[in-house]
């Protein structure tokens, strides 16, 4: 996979599939683009994907600050370098989702759909505790923090449809940098995304995850109900539906993005 100087940023990406537009996969805090190996084989057959690993995250240039206008800069500067100038479709699961409504509402010309799981409404009620973790994983490093955070973000039951998707899943995450992970996490705890939802102009599907107990289905409907002409959805899934239940999320994505 090839790296990119996009933005001031090495970016590792991987452009796959085929077909006329582009669909761009975002990835959660603390992943990389293999958080999308179980899908994008599928939904490359309709789309051209792209796929890339966030600065400061997988094998991009790290960081010890970030911000949501360089996040979603980020991107714009790496759809520029590869001469990807019509609109795209977006895919984002947990905060990832936040990521492309960042995009979505800085860049509207550039985006035709975008389908967020697990997206967030004000200001989260566990900010305190993010930034704690965020300190916390710079101190004593990412492994410190992984028991409480995957304890809520993966259920067992989860865990159990796959267990060797699971142990994957961990094995990257606990390899992130802790400045990274904590200059995510610190940009993320003052986020308020409620005011940038009415902005959005994208055909928009919202999911809810009925195992997602950090996002919740209410507060995704919430995030639905704000967007203008957004469908909504629940979906038997958890926090990270790519992830976690990889055919329920094509199965509900790639009729949304191929529906004309």
């Amino acid at each position: 996979m090839p790296w990119i100087d996009a933005n001031g940023a090495s970016l590792r990406y991987e452009l796959t599939g085929s077909g006329k537009e582009t669909l761009v996969l975002v990835h959660e805090s603390g992943g990389c683009l293999e958080s999308y190996d179980e899908v994008v084989a599928e939904l490359g057959r309709d789309f051209r994907v792209l796929r890339y690993d966030q600065r400061g995250f997988g094998f991009s240039e790290k960081a010890r600050e970030l911000t949501l206008d360089g996040v979603a800069g980020d991107l714009a500067g790496l759809l520029d370098v590869l001469k990807i100038t019509a609109p795209v479709h977006l895919a984002g699961c947990a905060m990832g989702s936040d990521f492309a409504v960042a995009f979505a509402v800085r860049y509207p010309a550039r985006v035709l759909k975008m389908a967020i799981a697990s997206p967030n409404i004000g200001p989260t009620k566990s900010a305190a505790r993010a930034m704690e973790r965020a300190v916390q994983a710079e101190r004593d490093g990412v492994r410190s923090t992984m028991k409480e955070s995957h304890d809520r973000s993966y259920p067992e039951h989860l865990r159990a449809l796959d267990p060797e998707r699971f142990r994957r899943y961990q094995a990257r995450w606990v390899c992130n940098s802790p400045a990274s992970f904590a200059a995510q996490g610190k940009m993320m705890s003052t986020v308020d995304l409620t005011s940038d939802y009415p902005k959005i102009r994208a055909k928009t599907l919202v999911i809810g995850g009925k195992y997602d107990v950090m996002r919740t289905q209410e507060m995704a409907r919430q995030v639905a109900k704000a967007i203008p002409g957004s469908a909504y959805v629940d979906a038997d899934t958890g926090h990270f539906m790519a992830l976690q239940t990889p055919r329920l999320f094509i199965d509900t994505v790639l009729p949304f993005f191929k529906a004309a």
